[in-house]
This record gives structure tokens, sequence and C-alpha cells, in this order.
């Protein structure tokens, strides 16, 4: 689904605009060819599926009128899974971001063009990362950060893998859990605007 330079750059600009006017922060993305992973934290959950629902319209629009074919472009509905900030917000976006790395497509993370992972090790802002607020805890200045979270890019851990992999259960603390309830086929917070807010969003 995405072929050139020029679909994964509409995409981006696709979640660029979607993420302000829905005034949401994406600390972590990938756009892979035939999928893409977002990590977001959205102030009004009541309008993931909104959200989600007009990237996908949109990037379909495009591609129709780009290759000049019909019918259906996306497999299923997007996955949303919640992600509990403080204990695994980076794990979740080292997950996204070894994505190529997984796929055999680059040796590095930072080396894949279309991902946050440039944002972070190479300190060029994409117009669409916005720092996780976690980042921090890698070092005192910039530029020890970069480099020890190009370090912690490099290592593969199997088990934070199995959290988000295929999966769209909490991940967190039993606590964080019960601040959660199941509805219409997605895990929402108990009360509009309050609790968890962040998660990771699949095609």
């Amino acid at each position: 689904m995405f072929h050139y330079s020029e679909d994964y750059e509409y995409f981006i600009k696709l979640l660029s605009d979607y993420s302000v006017r829905f005034d949401t922060l994406i600390y972590h993305w990938v756009i892979m060819p035939n999928h893409y992973h977002i990590l977001i934290e959205i102030k009004a959950p009541e309008n993931l599926s909104k959200i989600m629902a007009g990237i996908a319209r949109s990037y379909v629009h495009y591609y129709q009128r780009n290759y000049k074919l019909g019918g259906h472009i996306w497999q299923g509905r997007f996955k949303s899974q919640p992600i509990e900030k403080e204990s695994y917000l980076l794990a979740c976006g080292r997950y996204i971001e070894r994505n190529p790395v997984k796929a055999k497509m680059v040796n590095k993370a930072e080396e894949y063009k279309y991902s946050s992972a440039k944002c972070y090790i190479y300190g060029t802002p994409d117009g669409l990362t916005k720092e996780d607020p976690c980042f921090n805890s890698f070092g005192k200045d910039a530029a020890d950060r970069r480099k020890r979270y190009s370090e912690y890019l490099a290592i593969s851990n199997e088990h934070e893998e199995s959290l988000f992999k295929d999966s769209e259960s909490p991940v967190g603390s039993a606590q964080f859990k019960a601040k959660l309830i199941y509805k219409d086929g997605r895990h929402i917070p108990r009360r509009k605007g309050r609790g968890p807010k962040v998660p990771i969003l699949n095609t």
C-alpha cells in the first residue's frame, strides 16, 4: 500500500494533520510497505475511531486516485492497545521502531527513512514526532541521550515484543488495567477524559 516516497510522505502529512486537528501527541511511529504503527497520546479517547477512520479514508482516496484502482487496501479494522505510560512507553516505542530491523530491511533502526527513530537518534525534527516524555532518562544532555537511545534500539527484547505483537490487550499494571473498560470492541478509560491515554495503533 506504500510503494514510492510520495506515498509515505502523503501518509506522514495525514498523520500530522490529524494529530493537530484532534490534539494528539505522536511519540513513536513507523510506516512499513504494507502496514504502519503509531504510538499516540490522545486526550479524548472517544475520538480514536474517528481519527483512524479519517486517516484511512483519506489515504484510500489518494491511493485510488493515483493508482487508478478501486476496492479496499487495508485488511480488517485497526487495532488499538492501551499502554501504561510510565512503565511501557519506551518499550513500545522500541518495538515500533525496530520493525524494519526485524523485517531485515535495515541493520539499524535509525537507517530506516520512515520512522521516528531518526528524530530521536539524530535530533532532526520530522514535523510529526513529539518527544517521548521518558526520553530524558537516557542522559543529562542531548548528545548523551541520542547515543544511549541508539544503543537501546540496537537491543532486541523478545519479552517486550510478545507484549505488543498482534495484541489488543492492555499493557500495564493491575491498577492501570482497572481504570479501563471494554466497550464496542476496544479498551477505553472508565471516565471520559480520565485515565490512560496512550494506545498503540495498528492497521
